[in-house]
């Protein structure tokens, strides 16, 4: 199993560790509700600009367009630690997650945030992500 494998393995179950200290009633209905586990790789020297982007605007949209954010981390451990960033969000359904993307993709403010701060090149080279169920036993639904 490579590196981003059992790195993402890991933090796939920290991340559901820690949303298990969202109160019930902010976790909605759990007929349909699912995780994402995203990994970004960022352009060479450009980790700290794609955090603070995160920091300053993404999350804050993120929230406006119905997505809920549940954490975020940076690997401690090279080469990783050096332009890795890993979160999860919580959506409604895969059907919510995909309405929320494309709203994001358009919306005003993502894209004159993403146009400034690129003005001097992408700062995210590498873009993954994994829908994630909880199993019948998992307390987080």
């Amino acid at each position: 199993m490579s590196n981003n494998a059992l790195l993402g393995a890991a933090l796939t179950g920290a991340a559901l560790i820690l949303a298990l200290s969202i109160p019930a009633s902010a976790q909605g209905q759990a007929g349909g509700r699912v995780y994402e586990l995203r990994t970004y790789t960022a352009a060479e020297g450009k980790l700290d600009a794609v955090v603070a982007r995160f920091r300053n605007h993404t999350v804050k949209l993120f929230e406006k367009l119905g997505m809920t954010n549940i954490g975020y981390w940076i690997p401690l451990d090279e080469p990783l630690s050096r332009n890795t960033l890993i979160y999860v969000l919580a959506h409604k359904s895969r059907e919510a997650a995909k309405k929320s993307w494309e709203a994001f993709r358009k919306d005003p403010e993502w894209i004159r945030v993403r146009d400034e701060s690129e003005a001097g090149g992408k700062l995210v080279i590498k873009v993954e992500s994994v829908f994630l169920g909880p199993t019948d036993f998992s307390r987080l639904k």
